[in-house]
């Protein structure tokens, strides 16, 4: 299974996601936020799935985060999550799933 970022500043959402993912027998590592998850990028090569929040304290959101890693780590999958959009198609970010149910559904397919 591959190993899953997951960026998530709301400490809850994060535990459940990563719990969700770990019993679906990903590898996790977790960020708070979107600098932390460009530093575990820059020093990790088995990343090959972001799992991102939208709404995130920091120097960029989600999105911005998800366009850095478009660009400098292309083969790395995408996933957004939002509690506030509904469910989005993307040519190169795949889904935008609604949060916290994402986990589940992820975990799922």
């Amino acid at each position: 299974m591959p190993t899953v970022l997951v960026v998530e500043d709301e400490t809850l959402i994060r535990e459940l996601v990563a719990e969700e993912l770990e019993e679906a027998g990903y590898t996790v590592v977790i960020a708070n936020d979107a600098d932390q998850a460009i530093a575990i990028l820059e020093a990790r090569q088995d990343i090959r799935l972001v799992f991102t929040d939208i709404n995130m304290p920091g120097s960029m959101n989600g999105l911005k985060l998800a366009a850095a890693v478009r660009d400098r780590w292309s083969p790395v999958h995408i996933i957004i999550t939002s509690g506030k959009v509904r469910l989005l198609e993307s040519r190169r970010m795949r889904f935008l799933f609604p949060s916290p149910m994402s986990a589940r559904m992820l975990s799922r397919r």
